[in-house]
């Protein structure tokens, strides 16, 4: 993503060179996105359908929570929920809809919510009525094929690519800067500026410039994973499904040629051996080859920029998938470098704001996700110590200003808007006292009108819309036929 991103940006001044070795494995397990994805994609002038077809990808709509209380799910979809009334934020009419027997569930409010859950998809304005929003997507692809396509795209468009292992970091005695790779075969790699790529080693931030580590693990405590594809199921989906299991979670990615499958686990509460076998027994096809396990820990680098290296993806630290944000911390990254990009000299404004920027970020999605572990009713122990353990100051606060009041507030650097907290707000069972004393002005019958009117316009726009798979079938499917 990086070459391909700086190659099609950067003038004729720049030359990218792209270092790897086929003998390196890739985690590879991300195939689950963010709408942003889609800004990236146009970025590069990549056409949508062929993107689709190339890496058997389906579109995504929202994430479902399966679980994550007892008994209940509930979806974060992307988009709109509701739509505001007379300056008021639409969960204060509803909230006080709740209170008066007359407002349905937020998912009755949100049209990728009700598409997801019909398993419906289209593109564009909605079809029939003017005051709905269109629908925003992103997609599930295959990782492997996407990063093929992009090393395809980038060298084609001059990316110089050297097949090899990095045997030697060399640095400036005077600068500390780094300024070449050598590589086996005795080769060296000369640069101005590095961008580290190479996954939770950080051979060149960690290991060449010693930054350290954030650990996070007191607030997210699964430290492993397995993944595993398992045949496509007849159940063709829009959306990413996360289920929660006595020690952590479960997560669904329905792709054209397969299913994508894994769980996220603490290792002090599950064995590798039990979690193997408990994914296993939660496929809905045939696995196609063996669990494949992982280890991490959550957290950041100290600096994401340092010297003249940056990090960029699992070198820059972990955020488990609950949320789909890894290929977008990604997706982030590249444009920070691009907004901040040094000449011959590199300042430290520079380096200071491009940290300021990413740290921000990365502990506000850090908070979304901690919320997620910390709004719980089950009763394992896994999940009781969560509910017992101190949050982030702005965590904590953001919790009580919805308790109190029903407001959310966005704040700098943010990635989920306040319609994304409060699905999440909601959906895992933490309710609002009170809301906007605005919202209480129109009469009783006036706001159920409104909400009945909201929910009945949503539900025929989702009614009209062509069946997921048929929809992919029609404009951009992959060769394998895709059954409705």
């Amino acid at each position: 993503m990086t070459a391909a991103a700086l190659v099609r940006f950067l003038g004729p001044g720049f030359a990218v060179t792209l270092v790897e070795s086929a003998e390196i494995g890739t985690v590879g397990v991300g195939e689950a996105t963010i709408p942003q994805i889609r800004l990236f994609n146009a970025g590069l002038g990549i056409d949508e359908n062929q993107f689709i077809a190339v890496t058997q990808a389906t579109f995504k709509l929202a994430i479902e929570f399966v679980g994550w209380t007892r008994g209940g799910r509930y979806m974060h979809a992307f988009g709109e929920v509701g739509r505001d009334n007379g300056g008021v934020a639409f969960q204060h009419s509803w909230l006080r809809g709740l209170a008066e027997g007359v407002a349905q569930p937020l998912a009755a409010y949100a049209l990728n919510n009700a598409a997801a859950l019909a398993n419906r998809m289209q593109r564009g304005p909605a079809r029939t009525a003017q005051i709905l929003p269109e629908m925003p997507y992103a997609f599930h692809f295959d990782a492997g094929l996407y990063a093929r396509f992009l090393r395809d795209y980038a060298e084609a468009r001059g990316v110089t690519r050297h097949e090899g292992k990095i045997v030697e970091v060399r640095r400036d005695a005077e600068t500390g800067d780094v300024s070449a790779l050598h590589l086996d075969g005795e080769r060296a790699i000369p640069g101005d500026l590095f961008i580290d790529c190479t996954g939770f080693r950080g051979l060149l931030i960690a290991e060449a410039l010693g930054a350290g580590f954030e650990d996070w693990s007191h607030w997210l405590p699964c430290d492993r994973a397995m993944a595993v594809p398992s045949e496509r199921a007849a159940d063709f989906t829009p959306y990413t499904r996360a289920t929660a299991h006595p020690a952590g979670w479960q997560w669904r990615i329905p792709l054209q040629h397969r299913t994508g499958n894994g769980i996220v686990y603490a290792s002090d509460a599950l064995s590798d051996d039990e979690a193997a076998a408990q994914l296993l027994a939660n496929l809905d096809g045939a696995p196609l080859g063996d669990p494949r396990p992982l280890r991490f820990t959550a957290g950041k680098r100290s600096a994401f920029w340092q010297a003249n290296v940056i990090a960029i993806g699992l070198s820059s630290g972990f955020l488990e998938p609950l949320e789909s944000t890894s290929i977008h911390l990604i997706q982030s990254a590249i444009e920070r470098v691009l907004k901040l990009l040094p000449g011959r000299r590199i300042s430290a404004a520079q380096r200071a704001e491009y940290n300021r920027q990413t740290n921000l970020e990365v502990d506000r999605i850090r908070d979304f996700l901690i919320l997620h572990y910390w709004a719980n009713d089950r009763d394992e122990p896994f999940w009781r110590a969560r509910r017992e353990m101190p949050l982030p100051d702005g965590l904590a606060h953001k919790i009580e200003l919805w308790r109190a009041s029903g407001q959310i507030v966005r704040e700098e650097a943010d990635l989920f808007s306040e319609v994304a907290w409060l699905q999440v707000l909601a959906g895992q069972g933490i309710a609002a006292e009170s809301h906007h004393p605005l919202a209480d002005q129109p009469p009783a019958a006036q706001i159920a009108e409104y909400l009945d009117l909201l929910a009945k316009l949503t539900a025929r726009e989702v009614a009209q819309m062509p069946d997921h798979a048929a929809f992919i079938r029609q404009h951009c499917a992959a060769r394998e036929e895709i059954a409705a």
